[in-house]
């Protein structure tokens, strides 16, 4: 998707009849009720908006929650105390006090009411300013645009209350509990706005590439239907045994949709993360951004998510956050081509640039992880070494890749703050194929789903030589013979393993093991290993001795305090949490 001039509707000052020359100030930086209403497709503009509207303390893609809590990464920054995160990493001092919990509630809720104002306005002035097929369309975007909104909250805290237009019009948002609807009611709520978002939007609008398409609304309904076919989300009643088969298909049946789009693989696996190719075929729906001198403001639309994520002293102000772990690095080795199931995780092994050795490794890391000695997003004039990590007794010496752009094309903001024009992908096309490969393994359809996942083993394969030539000698993959789809059973290895490789550092694991249910047993085991981990004689990530992982609360994040407080009595704590 790609939305330009991305701009909240222009400030303006009431008019005032004078009463008293010195009390008489005219208000700057507000707009008229009436007036905002009466331009609906400027309200629809704040609602596409707000979706960039995020910040290092409220990231709206959820790294903190999707990748630091999971086996994929160590917070990193200047040590554990350095922002509110570290709760999420070791889980077992994890409460609802954390501000970073209250302000995503607030600022995720501050979207829908974007989007329910620009529904009234819509219902007020759609018809009448744009015409009945235009205004229709509208009205499908922004119920996708809450739909999305709603699916972050929802995947985060599980008991959200549901605040719609119609709670909107009646002024009635304080007296919505949060225990209102169950946790499938409220699923049934979002597949709802995406169901309408996929009834009345085209594959390809025509005013533009900016906007929510049908497309994009079969890749999200596919997700909400793959997320609760597994069961409740708590582990005790979550996984293979609860798995509903009438909604795999509802996965089959949307993803089918986007297979005979105008979507596909991306020829290169590392063009996917470099900023001249964020709207491409891979790109279902992203959240857009700009760089300063491409839309000539002081700091253009950035991606402020991720503004703590550069590398330390490789940029300008690199705060060294979002650090990958041993225990993803240890999973890219490959023997015959092929993952090591069993002993993946017996040794902490890394590369050395210059230095191959019998360990090979699927090519995919070198696109997700910089290590020292190799060059910095595929960049020779940019090697890293030892010097680039901030902590390494704490948090090693690994870099994230896959959200910054190459050094040498520069920052979009280089202040005391840093921030790049990198998109933050919500849905792209092997996340999606990787969905219904997953469906087709429950279904019983193994020989599809091993296509699917061939297909995009054989694009890592064939992603070597434009970018980490450098690297080929350290790479080695092979596709999964048929041996590997007779049981269902070892299909899932399969599938889960490539969606780990694939997505690694997309912000995305945590909610992978709470889906399968194998949350608890994978991050406890994790914590064990990866205190142990050592880089060069250089040991790191002994925080680890102290997180635990207890199924049967930790499964969701806890309702913020502030939030449980702010109207005593109207919402209740997530279960296990005070």
């Amino acid at each position: 998707m790609k939305l330009k001039n991305i701009l909240i509707i222009p400030a303006i000052a009431f008019a005032a009849t004078a009463c008293n020359d010195f009390i008489d100030v005219p208000p700057t930086g507000v707009i008229d009720g009436d007036l905002a209403y009466s331009q609906p497709d400027n309200m629809v503009t704040t609602a596409y908006a707000a979706l960039g509207d995020c910040w290092y303390s409220y990231p709206f893609n959820l790294w903190p929650y999707g990748d630091v809590s999971s086996d994929d990464c160590l917070k990193g920054g200047s040590g554990t105390t350095d922002t509110g995160y570290h709760p999420m990493e070791i889980w077992s001092t994890l409460t609802s006090s954390p501000g970073e919990l209250d302000e995503l509630w607030y600022r995720l809720y501050c979207n829908i009411s974007r989007c329910n104002r620009a529904l009234v306005a819509l219902e007020q002035h759609g018809v009448e300013k744009l015409g009945e097929k235009t205004a229709a369309q509208r009205v499908a975007e922004v119920h996708f645009l809450r739909g999305h909104s709603y699916f972050k909250l929802l995947t985060m805290f599980r008991q959200i209350p549901w605040i719609d237009e119609e709670v909107f019009k009646n002024n009635s948002q304080e007296k919505v509990r949060n225990d209102e609807f169950t946790y499938q009611e409220l699923f049934d709520k979002v597949i709802k706005e995406f169901e309408m978002a996929y009834e009345g939007l085209p594959d390809s609008p025509a005013d533009g590439g900016g906007r929510a398409n049908r497309i994009a609304a079969a890749a999200y309904l596919a997700k909400c239907y793959l997320t609760i076919a597994w069961g409740d989300g708590y582990e005790a009643s979550n996984g293979p045994g609860f798995i509903n088969t009438d909604y795999m298909k509802k996965v089959v049946e949307y993803t089918d949709v986007v297979v005979s789009s105008k979507y596909g693989y991306l020829e290169d696996y590392g063009d996917i993360f470099l900023p001249e190719h964020k709207n491409s075929k891979e790109s279902i729906f992203a959240v857009q951004t700009s760089d300063r001198l491409d839309d000539n403001t002081k700091f253009g639309r950035a991606n402020w998510s991720n503004m703590l994520n550069g590398c330390w002293q490789m940029w300008s102000c690199g705060w060294d956050f979002h650090k990958p772990s041993q225990n993803l690095v240890n999973a890219f080795k490959t023997r015959n081509g092929l993952p090591m199931f069993d002993d993946w995780n017996n040794s902490n092994d890394y590369p050395v640039n210059g230095m191959p050795g019998a360990q090979k490794w699927d090519p995919r890391l070198f696109h997700t992880v910089g290590m020292p000695s190799f060059p910095y997003k595929y960049e020779t004039a940019y090697m890293m070494t030892k010097d680039n990590s901030r902590t390494p007794n704490t948090y090693g010496y690994y870099t994230s890749l896959k959200e910054v752009p190459q050094r040498s094309k520069g920052e979009s903001y280089d202040g005391s703050w840093q921030a790049f024009a990198m998109n933050d992908y919500v849905l792209r096309y092997s996340d999606v194929m990787l969905m219904r490969a997953e469906a087709l393994i429950e279904l019983d359809r193994l020989p599809e789903a091993r296509t699917i996942i061939n297909d995009i083993r054989q694009r890592a394969a064939n992603s070597i030589d434009k970018h980490i030539g450098y690297a080929r000698d350290f790479c080695e993959i092979s596709l999964y013979p048929q041996s590997y789809f007779n049981s269902k059973d070892s299909a899932r290895k399969c599938l889960r393993w490539e969606r780990r490789l694939e997505l690694a550092m997309e912000n995305g694991r945590y909610f992978d093991l709470r889906r399968w249910g194998i949350a608890s047993t994978t991050l406890n085991r994790y914590f064990e290993t990866e205190q142990n981990s050592s880089y060069d004689g250089q040991s790191y990530a002994q925080y680890y001795k102290d997180a635990h992982y207890t199924p049967g609360k930790n499964e969701f994040y806890p309702i913020p305090y502030n939030q449980l407080y702010y109207v005593p009595g109207l919402y209740v704590q997530n279960k296990g949490y005070n």
